[in-house]
């Protein structure tokens, strides 16, 4: 009578019904005889669990690599970086001024720039000396905020320098001390040009967080950095006759004006995707003929190659799930194998096939599920902690993990794309799915009568 119940029961029940899932959870608890398949299964979910979690800590540590970057150099230099064409840039004032009333463009910086020898107390290295005005400077909330020590008061009238902490250590200065400069575009003689040296106290030094801003960029005042780099032009003033050459210098300054230029003019946009368009809305509106280099012409090569390891890493790493699938595979395998008997007598008792191919595929994903979750709470807690982990493994192994000289960043960073989780988890799971679907198929393949001849 009880027989004939279980059968009538099994006939009637729909599909993925309550005595298919308490079977596949019976499948699923370990018992002494069966130990060797529940280790495989137990197996079976670290694996998932750690392709899931691997995946998702990579994934969320190369797109903090990624924003970081992005943040740190669009932080100093703009989204497009505006030249002048034909005439020299001696109207930098007001093309900043016509470029920042365009919408989209936050704010516009006109600068100087040029390469220079550094010589401190211990070493010289090779610089990008950069002049820039303490109006340009409220406007790089990066550099502004990121002064270390001193300060930016009086920035226009100090005569002084900013560099980085890194340029300082490897210099041997510090607030107060000088730092030399060469140029060797000098003044012009009969026997050639001669080398600029010139002296200025280091005012502030600065930390970005980013190692090629921090050891090699030196900045100075706007008016300091044109005189240096001899960046102006000396035109007679209207109505004034030119000096004799016994004229003093007071009567030379008197006579001319001192045209100052610039080397060009960072912009700022509000978004720095939208390159494309704010290209053709700036070359439209602002008469200046100006040459436009945008952000991601300028890092091109940079960040293609970050994009192109991205992509590489998340197929490799994606071979961890596929591994994890064949061990469900195999586990499920073997416990259809063990299983034989019981298939058969359920089918004699009025299982249908598709039942029995139901209590396996619900086995077998209940494995990839249970991998799954403890993934990707896993891989979320290391990824929300990656710097604080970075740090304290490399205290303990007393090895730089994440070295600054090598990646650029002082810092691990690590975003979590909900996104790119989400992607992850499905993949994960898909992939279970995917993999219990033959032995499932197996084991309703089987004969009873074959089955059990042997029983």
């Amino acid at each position: 009578m009880t027989e004939a119940t279980a059968g009538s029961a099994t006939e009637t029940a729909g599909p993925f019904s309550r005595f298919e899932w308490l079977l596949a959870g019976r499948y699923l608890r370990s018992r002494r005889r069966d130990t060797f398949i529940s280790v495989i299964s137990a197996l079976t979910v670290i694996g998932v669990a750690l392709g899931v979690a691997t995946l998702i800590v990579v994934m969320s540590v190369m797109n903090g690599f990624r924003d970081e970057l992005l943040t740190k150099i669009l932080g100093l230099n703009g989204h497009f970086t505006a030249y002048p064409i034909d005439a020299k840039f001696t109207d930098y004032d007001q093309t900043a001024m016509k470029l920042e009333k365009v919408n989209g463009v936050l704010f516009a910086i006109p600068y100087v720039e040029g390469q220079a020898l550094a010589t401190g107390q211990q070493d010289s290295t090779g610089v990008s000396v950069r002049g820039i005005s303490a109006a340009s400077i409220d406007k790089l909330k990066l550099l502004k905020n990121g002064a270390a020590l001193g300060g930016w008061d009086q920035w226009d009238n100090s005569n002084g320098v900013a560099i980085g902490q890194r340029l300082a250590e490897k210099l041997g200065v510090t607030i107060g001390d000088q730092v030399t400069i060469v140029n060797p575009n000098g003044m012009n003689t009969p026997l050639g040009k001669t080398v600029q040296i010139r002296s200025y106290p280091v005012n502030v030094i600065f930390n970005l967080g980013m190692v090629e801003f921090d050891s090699f960029y030196i900045y100075m005042p706007m008016k300091a950095a044109q005189s240096y780099f001899k960046l102006y032009q000396d035109v007679l003033k209207p109505g004034v006759a030119p000096p004799g050459p016994d004229a003093t210098d007071e009567q030379i300054n008197a006579a001319y004006d001192r045209q100052y230029q610039a080397t060009a003019v960072e912009v700022f946009i509000d978004n720095p995707d939208n390159v494309a368009d704010m290209r053709d809305r700036i070359q439209k509106e602002v008469d200046r003929p100006l040459l436009l280099y945008d952000w991601q012409q300028r890092n091109e090569t940079f960040f293609s190659a970050l994009q192109v390891e991205r992509v590489v890493m998340f197929v490799i790493l994606s071979m961890i799930l596929v591994v994890a699938a064949f061990n469900i595979i195999s586990s499920l395998i073997m416990l259809v194998k063990d299983k034989g008997s019981d298939i058969a007598i359920l089918r004699t008792m009025g299982a249908t096939r598709g039942a029995i191919m139901r209590v396996f595929a619900i086995t077998g994903t209940a494995i990839g599920f249970g991998g799954t979750l403890i993934g990707l709470v896993l891989g979320l807690v290391i990824a929300s902690n990656a710097e604080t982990l970075r740090s304290w493994v490399s205290e303990i192994t007393n090895v730089p993990i994440f070295p600054p000289e090598v990646f650029f960043l002082s810092s691990l960073p690590s975003k979590i794309d909900v996104t790119e989780v989400t992607f992850v988890a499905l993949l994960a799971l898909g992939l279970s799915f995917l993999a219990t679907l033959y032995p499932a198929w197996r084991a309703a393949q089987y004969d009873p009568v074959e089955a059990l001849r042997y029983e």
